[in-house]
């Protein structure tokens, strides 16, 4: 009987484990191609714009997918589908490391994007089923800690690869994480599902949203190159009105929706979604272009790029859960919009570099962007989740996760548009640093105005939710 306890006690961390690889090989994956930018777009020969499908091609495909991901685990079992993903996201990590060309990347992160969609709702719904109530803090403690562990290491690693190796190996280094996640979850997690109402895929909500932010990241991305009143891109705009138009009619009239729209009554929940929003579509472009401006403007190393970026991961790291502990005692309300109003200074602080600036110009934006990322994030995300009540847990969770996705991706092509506004010259011309660094500087201001609206927006919707305590217990 003791071996018995002994052998599911060891089961339940080895479940742990396998769910923490698929988790780390996600979160690594935002922030190491960041660091390689610059390399791949010299050795592939590929345009800004293609180099922003690269990025976007994945978080686009992560943001639009998430949702369904989540009803697919809780339909046919969180361990297969979590294993489906793990293995489309491990195949098409070899896939971007061989790739020869910006279409041949391109398809194989938006693969990728898929994998990832399958595997993130999966990891907390795994927790959830597999520990008890008096366990789960700390695995999802473990689970937040290997995120911000891939958040920390993730630039520097990046860097490391990139420079001593190639960039194509910030790709290969998931192939034996993701075969080792993939043996062990076929033999440490037990399958569960959902099988207390009703589940159905949301098909019409999928591809309604699916076409409409495509169709809105396109126009954005590629308006420079075809014209802004072009018959092409006032098309895509005029797509994706119509396609987001007719996702929010299908939500509303469908029996299981993939999108609750009924939660976004509550004005916390609504406010705190807007706000993470955002964030992101204020920072995510920054992230992309900063990256461009280290390495293709200051003529940084990719170690030094990842380098550079460590100040604002490492302040993430360990600011973040002070963040969380501060917003349980006084609400997320006025953290999240000291964090905004921090966020709006890094991202003005930014936008005073130019062709002669160095690393002690960069640090202040760093630090005030660490804390402000901090400040902003953690507190949105108890807001968010305080909001909803406990049965809904996990598609609040996924509609937050998503909005952030969504909102990096607008804010990768909004940023570039603006960046591209200012570009009228090949990039061998000599007058192409100048007015890149022009085009950097107006994206910066706007992301800075954006995350002030956050903060206001912030201020006047989210309030302090008070839940009962609710006792759970222990063979529930």
């Amino acid at each position: 009987m003791r071996a018995r306890i002994f052998a599911e006690e060891n089961r339940k961390w080895w479940t742990l484990g396998a769910v923490a690889f698929g988790l780390f090989m996600i979160m690594l994956d935002n922030t190491v191609v960041f660091v390689a930018l610059s390399s791949i777009q010299e050795d592939l020969q590929i345009s800004t714009s293609e180099l922003q499908w690269v990025v976007n091609g994945y978080a686009l495909t992560f943001a639009v997918l998430m949702l369904s991901g989540g009803k697919l685990a809780d339909m046919f079992g969180r361990r297969r589908i979590f294993i489906v993903g793990l293995v489309i996201f491990t195949a098409a990590s070899l896939a971007c490391g061989l790739a020869t060309g910006a279409e041949s990347l391109i398809a194989a992160r938006i693969v990728q994007g898929v994998g990832a969609a399958l595997m993130n709702p999966a990891t907390l719904s795994i927790i959830t089923a597999t520990f008890p109530p008096r366990q789960r803090g700390m695995a999802i403690g473990i689970w937040v800690g290997v995120s911000a562990m891939a958040l920390a290491i993730g630039p520097l690693l990046g860097g490391v690869i990139t420079e001593k190796i190639n960039w194509s190996w910030i790709f290969f280094i998931n192939i034996p994480v993701g075969i080792a996640g993939i043996i062990v979850a076929r033999f440490a997690i037990r399958e569960s599902r959902d099988e207390s109402k009703e589940q159905r895929l949301d098909l019409p909500g999928l591809v309604s949203s699916g076409v409409g932010l495509f169709a809105l990241t396109y126009a954005l991305i590629e308006a420079n190159n075809y014209g802004w009143t072009s018959g092409r891109i006032l098309g895509s705009f005029a797509v994706a009105a119509a396609a987001l138009a007719i996702f929010v009619l299908l939500e509303f009239r469908q029996r299981v929706p993939m999108l609750d729209l009924s939660l976004f009554r509550n004005p916390t929940f609504a406010g705190a979604n807007i706000v993470m929003l955002l964030v992101a579509l204020a920072m995510f472009g920054v992230f992309f272009f900063n990256s461009l401006f280290l390495g293709n403007i200051l003529h940084y190393s990719p170690i030094q790029i990842g380098a550079t970026f460590l100040p604002m991961t490492i302040l993430i790291v360990f600011v973040a859960p002070l963040a969380g502990r501060f917003s349980d005692k006084i609400g997320s309300r006025w953290l999240m919009g000291a964090g905004l109003v921090l966020l709006s200074a890094s991202l003005f602080s930014f936008s005073m570099l130019d062709l002669d600036s160095n690393f002690w110009d960069i640090l202040p934006g760093l630090l005030l962007g660490g804390v402000g990322m901090s400040l902003a994030m953690t507190p949105t995300t108890a807001a968010a989740m305080g909001s909803v009540p406990v049965d809904k847990a996990g598609v609040g969770s996924a509609v937050l996760n998503s909005m952030r996705q969504i909102g990096g991706s607008l804010g990768i092509a909004l940023m570039g548009a603006i960046v591209a506004a200012s570009i009228h010259v090949p990039p061998t011309d000599p007058r192409a640093p100048s007015q890149f660094v022009d085009g950097y500087q107006n994206a910066l201001h706007v992301a800075a105005a954006i995350a002030l609206v956050g903060a206001a927006v912030a201020v006047l919707t989210v309030r302090k939710v008070h839940h009962p305590e609710v006792p759970v217990l222990e063979g529930a």
